[in-house]
C-alpha cells in the first residue's frame, strides 16, 4: 500500500505516522527528542524515528514509504528546507531536508513550520475544512498562527507571517522576550493564563485549567483573571481579522480545551470589538495533538502529487 511518512517534532517529544493517500492512519508511534543530550542528539533521534518508520512500512506494507513530511518549531525555511533556529530543541541551520532524504533513500521530503503544518490539517480535514480563507490560533505555551488560503496555508516572504502572539495589544505593559512590551501571548496564551492565576490564587502550581474550572465554580478572582486574557485574545483577534478578513477563526491548543468557558465570552468579546468587519466563525479546533502529524503527512502528499503533474 502506498503511504508516506509523516513526522511532528515537538520541543520534548516527536508524534509520527504512516499515512495512506486517503488520510488514513496506518501506524503511529511517539518518541522522546533527547534535547537534553543536545542539538546534535535531537537531530539524529529525528533520523533514526523515522529510518525505523521506513522500515516499518516496508514490512507491513510491501514497500517504503513514497515520500516523508516534517513539522519542526521555531524558525524554518521551507524553501531551503532548513530548521533555522529553535530556542527549545538548540539548533541553528540543520539541513534536515536534505538529511532526512539521504536517511530514507533518496524519497521527497518536506519540511513544515509546527504551526502552519497543524493550519493545513486544521484547514483541510479538520474544523476549517470548506472554508477558503481561515485563521489557526493555536493558544499553547506560546501564541502563533497560521493564515489559510484556498487550501494552503501563506509562510510570508520570510517566514513569519501568522505570528499573531507578538501583536502589541497592551501598549507598555509586560515584557517579551521578543524584545516588545505588551505582546498578545503575554497575556492571554496558557502559560500567562497559568501564571496569573497562580499568583492570584496564591497556589504556585496552579495552572490554567484549573483557572477555567474555578471559572465554572464562579470564583470572581479567576472569572477576572479568565476575563483579562479573553479581552487581550479578542483585541489580537480582530486585528488579525481587519487585515485578513478569515471565513472562519480556529482556536485551538491547551486554552481552548476548556470549551464553552473559552469559547462563549470569546465570541462575544470579538462580536462587541467589530464594527465594519464581517464577524468570521469562531470555532474550536478539531484535530487535537495529531493536526502537526496530519499536516506533515498532507505535505509529503503534496510532494508526490507536485511531482505527479508536472511529469504530465
Amino acid at each position: 500500500m502506498r503511504h508516506v511518512i509523516a513526522l511532528d517534532v515537538g520541543g520534548t517529544g516527536m508524534k509520527a505516522a504512516l499515512i495512506a493517500a486517503n488520510g488514513t492512519l496506518l501506524h503511529q508511534a511517539r518518541r522522546a527528542t533527547g534535547r537534553e543530550n543536545g542539538p546534535d542528539a535531537v537531530v539524529e533521534n529525528i533520523l533514526g524515528f523515522a529510518a525505523e518508520l521506513r522500515a516499518v512500512g516496508a514490512e507491513r506494507f510491501g514497500e517504503p514509504a513514497a515520500a516523508a513530511g516534517v513539522a519542526v518549531p521555531g524558525i524554518v525555511d521551507e524553501e531551503r528546507g532548513v530548521a533555522a533556529y529553535a530556542a527549545n530543541l538548540g539548533w541553528r541551520d540543520v539541513p534536515l531536508r536534505a538529511l532526512l532524504a539521504e536517511r530514507l533513500g533518496g524519497i521527497p521530503v518536506a519540511l513544515g513550520h509546527d504551526v502552519r503544518t497543524g493550519g493545513l490539517a486544521e484547514g483541510r480535514i479538520g474544523a476549517g475544512k470548506g472554508a477558503d480563507r481561515f485563521f489557526f490560533v493555536p493558544l499553547g505555551t506560546g501564541i502563533a498562527g497560521a493564515i489559510g488560503i484556498d487550501g494552503r496555508v501563506e509562510a510570508g516572504a520570510h517566514g513569519f507571517a501568522g505570528e499573531i502572539g507578538h501583536i502589541v495589544v497592551r501598549p507598555g505593559g509586560t515584557p517579551c522576550p521578543c524584545g516588545q512590551r505588551g505582546c498578545l501571548e503575554r497575556f492571554a496564551s496558557a502559560s500567562a493564563v497559568s501564571q496569573a492565576w497562580a499568583e492570584a490564587c496564591g497556589d504556585p502550581q496552579a495552572d490554567a485549567a484549573d483557572c477555567a474550572k474555578a471559572v465554572e465554580s464562579g470564583d470572581a478572582r479567576a472569572r477576572a483573571v479568565w476575563q483579562e486574557a479573553v479581552d487581550a485574545l479578542a483585541d489580537g483577534l480582530v486585528t488579525a481579522l481587519t487585515l485578513l478578513d478569515p471565513r472562519t477563526l480556529i482556536i485551538g491548543g491547551g486554552l481552548a480545551e476548556a470549551g464553552e468557558t473559552l469559547f462563549a465570552p470569546l465570541r462575544e468579546a470579538v462580536r462587541r470589538r467589530v464594527t465594519f468587519q464581517k464577524l468570521p466563525a469562531v470555532v474550536p479546533a478539531a484535530l487535537g495533538d495529531t493536526a502537526g502529524c496530519l499536516g506533515a503527512g498532507l505535505l509529503a502528499w503534496d510532494l508526490l502529487n507536485t511531482s505527479t503533474t508536472a511529469r504530465r
